[in-house]
């Protein structure tokens, strides 16, 4: 694939072209040339669009594909489609499927019908097998297979001793353990954020409590053990605070937050519109502040728009039996960008790389391309239209965005979504 990019602002703190207009030279999916200006002299296909920006490839720690087991929700290839149209390089991709990604076969699975694509897949192993919070999963042999991490999605670790013998035992091989932040004994049959609106709609409610006490004990087991470990989708403004002090006392942890707890609040619950029931739940505006301060103060590691597409017939129904999740890729860029600048959203899009030991590689000549296309001030709202996946349960739809994506240069291809 040879390309030339004309007139691209490069957002790359890590290149020396940061926040200069360039024009970028890209043969064979390696970078050739950068300059000011760059002669088109072997008549290769240009890419000129209205305000461009690039940057490094985007990386999504949590999305879901339900392939194999739930292809009625989505596919591989039309979950990397998405990906693709939403700016995201990089994805890596949750257990929750059916079988479960609990083996060496499944990884192995997973890495062959994602083969030969723009996007790359990094499969995410179950720490217990079949999730069920019981015994470990073949964990060497997974990451040995490709497995970038370990984690039971959604599902908390009620066992302290099995997350104190995962952290120690993943040491010998560099392994990443995830522990959902839930303690179901607080949280019970709860669905919403217990707070005011809880009680004014009748809904039961899950306690903040119910996160913070679930970190407050895995911070205090990964002080004792030793290890690195993974938070995955904090809500509440006590959590950035506890992840803030175990940092400080040099701790290997880090988290992420979806984008939907970062720019929606449980007032939206008033419709009872079941796109808004999501785990961890939507909660109070004083959390939501208290997250974006945690990303400007650099407490927060990573954004997810923690993707997960719903078939109509377990989303549709009453609020009470409706499942969890949202789906969040098309929307993500426009919604953080909005929220949190572009030079934060780029950090927050890029910053769990390393954790999850996905390959960096900066805009600069001789590397390779890998990279996320983007328009970071069109302005624009978010409906069905704008949704590229087969389910359409989305809770940011209908909501003003500021950002549009225009595609990816990824493993020598290009891909634009319809601009």
């Amino acid at each position: 694939m040879n390309v030339l990019i004309k007139s691209a602002t490069i957002i790359d703190e890590s290149s020396k072209y940061h926040l200069k207009k360039r024009d970028i030279l890209i043969e064979k999916g390696i970078i050739k040339k950068i300059a000011a200006s760059i002669n088109n002299i072997e008549k290769i296909k240009e890419i000129s669009l209205p305000n461009l920006h690039i940057s490094q490839g985007w990386f999504d720690s949590s999305v879901s594909f339900g392939e194999p087991g739930f292809e009625e929700r989505a596919t591989i290839k039309n979950g990397l489609k998405v990906a693709a149209k939403s700016g995201f390089t990089h994805v890596a991709v949750n257990t929750n499927t059916n079988p479960v990604t609990d083996n060496k076969s499944t990884i192995k699975y997973l890495k062959s019908e994602a083969s030969v694509n723009p996007v790359n897949l990094y499969p995410i192993g179950a720490l217990t097998s079949k999730c069920n919070g019981e015994n470990l999963a073949e964990l060497y042999d997974m990451k040995n297979e490709g497995a970038v991490s370990f984690y039971d999605y959604k599902l908390p670790i009620k066992n302290p001793n099995l997350l104190k013998i995962a952290l120690q035992y993943t040491q010998n091989f560099d392994g990443l353990v995830q522990s959902f932040p839930f303690e179901k004994a607080i949280a019970q049959k709860g669905m919403v954020n217990e707070e005011t609106n809880s009680t004014l709609l009748g809904l039961k409610g899950i306690p903040a409590l119910a996160e913070e006490l679930q970190i407050t004990r895995d911070l205090y087991i990964l002080e004792y053990t030793g290890g690195k470990l993974h938070i995955p989708t904090i809500s509440t403004k006590k959590s950035v605070l506890l992840i803030k002090e175990a940092k400080k006392k040099g701790l290997n942890v880090t988290c992420s937050v979806a984008i939907s707890n970062l720019v929606l609040t449980d007032d939206v619950l008033e419709t009872f519109d079941t796109n808004y029931k999501l785990m961890p739940p939507l909660r109070t505006k004083k959390d939501t502040k208290a997250l974006l301060k945690g990303i400007n103060d650099g407490i927060i590691d990573g954004i997810t728009s923690d993707h997960n597409p719903m078939d109509i017939e377990h989303k549709k129904i009453e609020f009470d039996h409706a499942n969890y999740g949202s789906m969040g890729l098309e929307s993500g860029f426009g919604a953080l960008n909005k929220a949190v600048g572009t030079e934060n959203s780029i950090k927050q899009l890029t910053g769990l790389k390393d954790t999850f030991s996905i390959e960096t590689n900066s805009i600069d000549v001789g590397n390779t391309a890998d990279l996320s296309l983007f328009n970071p001030t069109a302005e624009w709202t978010f409906t069905e239209k704008d949704i590229y996946s087969t389910s359409k349960n989305a809770a940011l739809l209908d909501c003003e965005l500021k950002g549009k994506v225009y595609g990816i240069i990824s493993n020598k291809k290009l891909v634009l979504s319809k601009v």
